[in-house]
């Protein structure tokens, strides 16, 4: 929720949030509590129920988030987070850490760059973008 409010505040924003939206187990028609959080400007309803500690299982909507992403920035958190940098990893996305500490991100995989500032981070995004098969 704090990323889709803190995109969708930025003054002349380019893009939209979209939010890929879990289900309730048992009945894909409904999404799961919470879901969309306000600032969602397209939700993207999908029948897949787990996330969190299952968020690697083939029934969460983390492969959809990580594969259809470029690059993959990790803030701190449970989980969920470490469940997609897992699946960054796997799906070969490249992929950094906009934390403190690794502790930030508990079993946080060793190899992934962290950065404390965000210029640093966007110059890890425009390389890992310009470097891509492609792309001019």
């Amino acid at each position: 929720m704090a990323v889709s409010r803190a995109f969708y505040e930025q003054p002349n924003r380019r893009g939209l949030v979209i939010g890929i939206l879990p289900c309730v187990k048992d009945n894909p028609k409904t999404p799961k509590k919470n879901y969309p959080n306000r600032w969602v400007e397209i939700p993207i309803f999908t029948h897949l129920p787990l996330s969190g500690p299952e968020g690697g299982e083939l029934l969460s909507r983390n492969h959809i988030n990580v594969l259809t992403s470029q690059v993959i920035i990790a803030l701190a958190g449970g989980e969920g987070t470490l469940s997609e940098v897992k699946l960054a990893v796997t799906y070969k996305r490249p992929v950094v850490a906009y934390v403190d500490s690794p502790a930030d991100i508990p079993g946080l995989p060793n190899g992934i760059p962290i950065y404390q500032q965000i210029g640093a981070v966007q110059r890890f995004v425009r390389v890992k973008l310009t470097s891509r098969p492609g792309s001019t």
